[in-house]
């Protein structure tokens, strides 16, 4: 497969379509405007349907109709807009239809809004937050593949720079294990039968009169806790010998990674670790370095979400602190002076001296 010079929007397109996807809606909203674009050029010519809906409400409910008849579909905004489509994720997530979300998000200030949901009821999302578009490749081909796995809409949690640089990547499909039949679709061959299926989120069948919703949602719980045991993802460096330990995720995660690379050759006793599922949050993986590490540095750019997923993971087995902070352009898309190696540099040094009494040259 040849590789391809291609910006990040455009790449999430065409591995949708490798993966499947054959009915995209969406409203246009900076930085997620350019996938819509993309899907507007590209899915008629795979034989697909995309739709400018009127507003992100229509958008969501076209993805749910398209869903139901077992179609691979799928919807996206920047975080303004999946605020309003929350009522829907809280229904479509207990109906248990396979959505896949592109976030766009402005930043990073999405993370509560991404692992917490905005909408009613117990429900989880299962979120991949790719570090750059080479990954993001992978990632959208695995949301569609997991989606149908579990019966569970999974989240690409982006941003402006994964939207807007370009890579050189290798679009080909990926093969993935053999998916169950969606015997639950409403196709139509059930028509007249006295057998028709019915997809709702309280648990409903054709013919139970007594209708038993805690049972249902009970059941839906017990496959959440399957999904965090199975789908908890992470990227880790350094952490045998470290002393301290810096956690950041999305694409920031790749200016944060490279400057710990660098004080690592230079004698740093510092690990890294990257979440890549924010939900299932990869709690383990801290556990495993809190005994041995004199802290966890945080570098986030919001004011402190994921630093609470990381609080309760460790649960005091070790210090945690923040080390970032709410970093923007003048237009609000996340791009800010926090995004500079050189920033983050002076940042972990000073948190590294403190934490441990050692001076960056030794």
């Amino acid at each position: 497969m040849t590789r391809r010079f291609v910006e990040g929007s455009e790449a999430i397109v065409e591995a949708a379509i490798l993966a499947g996807c054959r009915f995209f809606a969406g409203y246009p909203m900076t930085p997620f405007t350019e996938v819509l674009d993309h899907m507007a050029e590209k899915m008629p010519l795979a034989g697909g349907i995309c739709v400018n809906a009127e507003s992100e409400l229509e958008a969501v409910g076209m993805a749910w109709g398209a869903l139901a008849t077992g179609a691979r579909a799928a919807t996206g905004s920047t975080g303004q807009g999946l605020s309003l489509m929350q009522e829907s994720f809280s229904e479509i997530t207990r109906a248990e239809l396979p959505l896949v979300v592109v976030n766009m998000a402005r930043g990073q200030s999405d993370y509560y809004q991404s692992t917490r949901g905005g909408g009613h009821g117990d429900y989880f999302h299962i979120i991949l937050c790719p570090i750059d578009i080479h990954e993001a490749v992978e990632h959208i081909q695995l949301a569609f593949h997991l989606a149908d796995v579990w019966r569970n809409p999974v989240q690409i949690y982006g941003d402006y720079l994964l939207a807007h640089t370009a890579e050189a990547v290798e679009l080909e499909a990926i093969a993935f294990d053999t998916l169950p039949a969606k015997d639950w679709a409403l196709d139509g061959s059930l028509n007249g039968t006295g057998g028709s299926r019915n997809i709702n989120s309280i648990g409903m069948t054709k013919g139970n009169k007594g209708i038993e919703p805690e049972r249902f949602w009970k059941r839906l719980q017990a496959k959440y806790e399957a999904i965090k045991i199975a789908e908890a993802r992470h990227e880790a460096e350094f952490l045998e010998d470290a002393n301290y330990v810096v956690t950041a995720f999305g694409t920031t995660a790749k200016f944060v990674r490279h400057v710990i690379r660098e004080m690592r050759n230079e004698g740093s006793r510092i690990g890294y670790i990257r979440p890549i599922t924010l939900w299932p949050f990869p709690s383990q993986a801290f556990c495993d370095v809190a005994g041995s590490v004199r802290e966890i540095g945080v570098f986030e750019l919001n004011g402190g979400q994921m630093i609470d997923d990381v609080r309760l993971a460790v649960l005091g087995a070790a210090p945690v602190a923040a080390l970032g902070g709410i970093s923007s352009d003048e237009s609000g898309f996340g791009v800010g002076p926090l995004l500079n190696t050189d920033v983050i540099r002076s940042i972990l040094e000073a948190a590294y001296e403190r934490a441990t009494g050692e001076e960056k040259d030794q």
